[in-house]
């Protein structure tokens, strides 16, 4: 968990209402386990888990204020609480009886600890409910690190597994296997049970061990085309063919790169900087490293017949009944 998530839950043991929000999976759940750890006498299989896209709000109130059996205290986690965020019309599944939530905020249960798991990115500051949770509750972000709080982490998490990492290999494992931290997590563990004498991890040892994410090879499929190494290209496309990757979806992610690589040339023709444009784009810091480093880009005319292209490869994938993998194929084989 980030530094900022282990200090808000050391100084707040015991609270009789959280709030969790952010997008970051992997944060969230430590935060989460890191509060109910905090909670004395309270053992995995006491927690009670409600979803709030399935279960109203109004069971979780009454559950809070029912006293707890054998125990001094009760946790409960709703999970998934989507009316703090703006509505998606038509997907809401359960009402809620958001007054009599507002009402219980203002004098909650003194023997429950319950957490609300909002995973958005945003939620809606304008609803009155928002507003009350925000205040009422001690509120903690688990939102997604910026390039270089997301390398400091892997090089103090790689200790936890008896690694030693220089922020190059920090780079460039991130670079490898994207910036899901619970990904980052699972590929740590593996490389310290991998050289449990040593710990020293190398450049050859992630490459050897590490799978690339489909999101990393799509970038190496894209940039590889741009740069217009078509063997190579063609590598890559085999290789993601050969691990389950539709024609379909990498011709949409391909051309999310492209229009990436216009965006950020926009804005850094406008003054913006590296920080500026992923905020701007809300995209990590580190994809955008990526396009900006990279100098075989061509210009903006050529990317965006190159958009043009991918329409229409798109439209002849969706309604041909032949051999898909070989219309992309055909794609990557044109000079660029």
């Amino acid at each position: 968990m980030s530094s900022k998530a282990k200090k808000e839950t050391d100084n707040n043991p015991g609270q009789e209402v959280y709030l969790l929000t952010g997008t970051e999976m992997y944060l969230l759940q430590q935060t989460l386990a890191k509060i109910i750890s905090k909670t004395p006498g309270i053992e995995q299989e006491d927690i009670l888990y409600y979803d709030l896209e399935e279960t109203p709000v109004d069971l979780v109130i009454e559950e809070a204020d029912t006293l707890p059996f054998l125990q001094d205290r009760k946790v409960i986690v709703a999970k998934n609480a989507s009316f703090l965020k703006a509505k998606d019309r038509g997907k809401e599944k359960v009402e809620h009886s958001l007054d009599q939530l507002e009402s219980w905020l203002q004098n909650p249960s003194p023997t429950a600890t319950v957490i609300f798991i909002a995973p958005y990115e945003k939620l809606d500051s304008r609803k009155k409910i928002t507003k009350m949770m925000t205040s009422k509750a001690v509120v903690m972000e688990a939102n997604k690190l910026t390039e270089t709080d997301l390398t400091v982490w892997v090089q103090q998490h790689a200790t936890t597994f008896g690694l030693s990492m220089d922020r190059e290999l920090a780079d460039y494992l991130v670079e490898t296997t994207g910036e899901n931290m619970m990904q980052l997590s699972k590929e740590l563990e593996k490389l310290g049970a991998y050289l449990s004498d040593t710990g020293k991890v190398t450049k050859e040892l992630i490459d050897r061990l590490v799978p690339r994410s489909p999101e990393t090879e799509i970038f190496r499929l894209t940039d590889t085309y741009i740069s217009g190494n078509r063997a190579q290209t063609l590598a890559v496309y085999h290789d993601l063919l050969r691990s389950g990757e539709e024609p379909i979806a990498m011709t949409s992610l391909i051309a999310g790169q492209v229009r990436l690589m216009l965006h950020v040339g926009t804005l850094k023709r406008k003054g913006y900087h590296q920080q500026q444009i992923a905020s701007t784009l809300n995209v990590h810091p580190y994809r955008v490293k990526l396009v900006m480093s990279n100098r075989n880009i061509p210009s903006e005319r050529r990317l965006l017949q190159v958009l043009n292209e991918l329409a229409s490869i798109d439209l002849k994938l969706k309604s041909t009944s032949g051999s898909r993998e070989r219309v992309l194929e055909l794609f990557f084989m044109e000079k660029l």
